[in-house]
């Protein structure tokens, strides 16, 4: 199930998320309209045992939390998609990772935004089009909304620095069945929300978000993620993958005003 996240789905959907947050709250309204939004009258499937999902209880740094999940399948199946939903968001949909083929196991982790206290969910895809959901409550730490927090360091360093790159192996994270490689991917990029308000001129940065981060080994596609406001500052991405052989990483990343970035990354040799 393919979730485009274009900027005109954003707004809308911050327009129609916003008018929520005026009403009363009602337990799982939130939830139900995303739901019904997202995947239709589908059945929506409890997931535990399927999928293990991590994230804080109380984070650290709203505006960074790392929330990940590891998916498997014993019976054939494999994992086509895995979406990512922070119910009290803007924009609640935050990631979707279009996984390659032949994942029947699937780790993935990814600092997000998260506004307030919410539930967060994960939604897995398997490849025969069923859905599986485990959610977990997040409480808020304190301080300003993460979505609406200024960028972290100096602009003219932050836009000299946009679109750089780094990707690293994750020591000692082998698993069985042939995923031998864990990694990590940093991109530098300010993924502005779109509402920080700059105290000089009392405007709004405009939104410019990361809208798709591709990882490809050789010819094979690892996945492709489609991104929103939600990704934190500079974002960062945990991944395995079941080795090929190739010999370099292809890393490319777009955001929604056609900027565009690759750069290639060596693999070490499988031992």
């Amino acid at each position: 199930m393919r979730w485009t996240l274009s900027s005109s789905t954003v707004i809308a959907a911050m327009v129609a998320v916003f008018s929520i947050i005026a009403q009363p709250a009602f337990a799982g309204s939130a939830w139900d309209e995303v739901k019904g939004s997202v995947f239709g009258k589908q059945a929506v499937e409890d997931g535990r045992g399927i999928v293990a999902l991590s994230a804080p209880y109380r984070p650290e740094d709203m505006r960074a939390v790392p929330i990940g999940i590891d998916a498997a399948f014993g019976d054939g199946r494999t994992v086509k998609t895995v979406n990512f939903i922070i119910d009290e968001n803007p924009t609640p949909v935050v990631a979707v990772f279009h996984m390659g083929p032949g994942r029947d196991q699937v780790s993935i982790k990814a600092n997000f935004r998260v506004d307030r206290q919410s539930d967060v969910r994960a939604v897995v895809e398997a490849s025969d089009g069923k859905l599986y959901m485990v959610s977990q409550l997040i409480k808020f730490a304190g301080g300003q909304s993460s979505c609406s927090a200024p960028p972290m360091g100096d602009p003219a360093e932050i836009i000299a620095n946009m679109g750089k790159m780094q990707y690293a192996q994750i020591a000692g994270a082998s698993t069985a069945s042939g995923v031998l490689s864990h990694g990590k991917i940093d991109l530098s990029h300010p993924n502005h929300t779109g509402m920080v308000m700059d105290q000089q001129t009392l405007l709004y940065t405009p939104v410019k978000f990361v809208s798709e981060i591709a990882v490809r080994q050789g010819d094979e596609q690892v996945f492709v993620a489609e991104g929103s406001i939600a990704l934190s500052q500079n974002p960062h991405i945990e991944f395995d993958m079941k080795r090929n052989g190739a010999a370099e990483l292809e890393v490319s990343a777009k955001d929604i005003d056609n900027a565009s970035w690759t750069t290639k990354f060596p693999v070490v040799p499988q031992s």
